[in-house]
């Protein structure tokens, strides 16, 4: 058949071949190109060319479906596998080869290897919910799609230092640590090209500056603002969930999360699950009075089990930013304006308590969670319930004198008790 200048037109105008048959048409624009029709309609466009792995005789290789592919892109397919050929290379291997590339190249986006460590290793991480919310709040958004072979020192520098420009310099320390882990894994693999890490001669003392310990200790006047505030201003979740990390002095994110499931009532223990415990291993918090008052007021929803929720049980609360600005909005109207201070202080705040009761100081560092150390972490299994118990028991005493209004003048619980005392 007489080549033809291909038109859509054309195309489009052509009637199915005769029953049994199938009709080509070649194009006068590329050689070899051509359209062919079946007949049922089916309307594609193949290439007739002599291919390197059988070059003895002319082979027709479909381009693609018309309507998948347009005119003009099946010319410069054809165009390209005519080059290929010329080459000695068959059209058929070069994509193959690109198709494998490709899926290479997705597997090993900074999204997708951040995927493998966030759902892998990062699971064993003390804190695995911390690292996910930093890489992927600090470093997905801008690197979700790129090479993760082709992030560089500069791009790590610069993430981590818009995260200190915004005066967040623990959140930078934290961000800096755990990019370093993922890349680092990354290369141990050997599955994502990785060969070099980005972030191996990055020091943090120079990008960051110096990681100062936390020392900040409530007083209590700003501890008796902040449970008010909770109390009366707040609100559920965050008020109650607030007023939970004073009375136990958990972390934040192990009240966070908590499941009514958690909670035995008749025991009167909340125990912490050792997939969420920094150290692996289940903790039991001894409920105090108070707590277990705290606990009772709160809402149940049948769509989920979280304990502090805003969608009805079904996920825990997440992203404390708004509530603590409000929380210091309103505990500074009660006392003034608070130093600064992190949701993290309230922990030490109640462990700094914790000193100053008739209590081992071994059973103090178990209330918190802190690890037995040397060989009580080996030989000593005792759980210390009843001394946990007797612990918060006592720690809730005590907050109950700082919770107390105190005469004009006193201005922290040894003053109150003194004033107290003389008084009686």
């Amino acid at each position: 058949m007489a080549r033809l200048n291909l038109t859509d037109r054309f195309i489009k105008s052509r009637k199915p071949a005769p029953p049994g048959k199938r009709l080509d048409f070649p194009d006068a624009i590329v050689p070899g190109l051509a359209l062919r029709i079946t007949d049922r309609g089916h309307k594609s466009f193949v290439l007739i060319a002599r291919y390197p792995l059988n070059p003895k005789h002319p082979t027709r290789r479909a381009l693609g479906e018309y309507g998948a592919l347009t005119l003009d892109q099946a010319r410069d397919k054809g165009r390209q596998w005519l080059k290929l050929i010329a080459r000695g290379t068959d059209p058929r291997i070069e994509e193959d080869r690109h198709r494998a590339q490709l899926m290479r190249s997705q597997a090993t986006t900074f999204g997708s290897v951040a995927d493998a460590f966030l759902d892998g290793p990062a699971k064993k991480l003390a804190k695995s919910a911390e690292a996910r919310k930093i890489i992927d709040r600090e470093f997905r958004r801008r690197w979700a799609v790129r090479p993760i072979t082709e992030i560089t020192a500069l791009d790590v520098s610069a993430a981590i230092e818009a995260i200190v420009k915004r005066g967040a310099p623990y959140q930078a320390h934290n961000a800096l640590g755990y990019v370093r882990r993922m890349f680092n894994w990354a290369i141990g693999t050997q599955k994502y090209g990785v060969e070099l890490s980005p972030v191996e001669r990055l020091s943090a003392a120079d990008l960051i500056g110096k990681r100062e310990s936390r020392e900040r200790v409530l007083s209590d006047p700003e501890l008796h603002a902040v449970w008010e505030a909770a109390d009366s201003g707040m609100g559920y979740p965050y008020g109650p969930l607030i007023q939970m990390l004073i009375l136990t002095g958990q972390r934040e994110r192990e009240v966070a999360d908590s499941r009514w499931k958690e909670f035995d009532f008749d025991k009167r223990m909340w125990i912490v699950p050792a997939d969420r415990m920094k150290g692996g291993r289940a903790h039991e918090v001894p409920l105090a009075p108070r707590a277990l008052v705290l606990l009772d007021r709160l809402p149940r929803f049948t769509a989920g089990d979280f304990v502090f929720t805003t969608t009805a049980g079904m996920k825990p609360v997440n992203g404390f930013s708004k509530a603590k600005t409000r929380l210091d909005r309103l505990a500074g109207q009660k006392s003034g304006a608070l130093a600064p201070w992190v949701l993290h202080d309230l922990r030490r705040t109640v462990r700094t308590h914790l000193s100053a009761l008739p209590v081992e100081d071994m059973v103090r560092e178990l209330v918190i969670a802190h690890a037995k150390r040397g060989l009580h972490k080996v030989y000593d299994q005792h759980s210390y319930r009843d001394e946990k118990r007797r612990c918060l028991e006592l720690w809730e005493q005590r907050l109950g004198v700082i919770l107390r209004p105190a005469p004009p003048g006193i201005t922290d619980l040894s003053q109150a008790r003194a004033t107290r005392q003389a008084s009686a």
